[in-house]
């Protein structure tokens, strides 16, 4: 093993210990607060924790194995198994995501009605659509055997062993990322605009009756009234860096997946 992959296995060991702890702490806070599991939201996060919970614990292992062993850590079924589960779990987690900003665009663009609009049904039709849109492709994929190790990545993820399935697999893996990743970042982006866009409308309403408050108070301190007004400036800035935050971060966690899985008809190895 290289340095390279010793920095890689390091990595996954880092990275298994941060996901094992803050998918734990958001579990423990989801089990002992009732008034969070009464809400909608509630089941999305719910959906994304476990999934990235079980994606920690199943997955990410293999991947370990087979970087420190240089080989497929598994055997054959196993491996079209954690394939299986790698392409699942990454799907419901990027819907899952979507689901969320639909959720928090009702809850700003609908404010009064969001109670009538998100129910917990809601919430549970949305998770269980997110799980048959994701269940979707990789039983596709295990019908077409184009489940199995990837020897670039080592792990075991949608794959093609046969040059002659190169043009079917591109298709099959470009709808599949246009239906999943791409699906989930157009919604990200859409429903994030239009939160940003409402509160961007109720800024600018404060910033108004602020501004008219202060003309009125004439005898206000100079301090007073720069601290108002540097107020203001953090209230126009504060929706877009958590909007840009989450996007981003939906960018950082994915698009690597999305861009190594793009060359996955090459490297494939099925047994030891």
């Amino acid at each position: 093993m290289n340095s390279w992959d010793a920095g890689l296995a390091g990595l996954l060991v880092g990275t298994m210990g941060v996901s094992l702890l803050s998918n734990a702490l958001v579990l423990l806070c989801l089990l002992h607060s009732a008034d969070i599991r009464r809400q909608a939201p509630a089941l999305f996060t719910l959906n994304l924790t476990c999934g990235n919970l079980l994606c920690t614990v199943l997955n990410m292992p293999l991947t370990l194995a087979g970087v420190v062993a240089q080989r497929q850590p598994a055997g054959d079924r196993l491996c079209r198994l954690a394939a299986f589960l790698d392409t699942f779990l990454a799907t419901n987690s990027m819907l899952s995501m979507a689901a969320l900003s639909i959720d928090r665009w009702v809850a700003v663009v609908f404010p009064l009605s969001y109670r009538a609009k998100m129910r917990l049904r809601d919430a549970a039709l949305m998770v269980a659509y997110t799980w048959l849109h994701a269940l979707a492709f990789p039983a596709a994929a295990l019908a077409l055997s184009w489940l199995g190790f990837h020897q670039l990545y080592a792990s075991c993820t949608l794959c093609s062993r046969r040059p002659d399935e190169r043009l079917r697999f591109a298709v099959f893996t470009g709808a599949f990322h246009a239906l999943s990743f791409l699906l989930s970042f157009v919604v990200l982006c859409c429903t994030y605009l239009k939160v940003l866009k409402v509160a961007r409308f109720h800024c600018k309403r404060i910033d108004v009756i602020t501004m008219q408050t202060l003309v009125l108070l004439v005898d206000i301190h100079p301090s007073v009234r720069e601290r108002c007004l540097e107020e203001q400036r953090r209230r126009r800035q504060r929706a877009t860096r958590k909007i840009s935050t989450f996007i981003g971060t939906f960018l950082i966690c994915f698009a690597p997946y999305v861009i190594t899985r793009d060359d996955s008809w090459t490297h494939c190895h099925l047994g030891f």
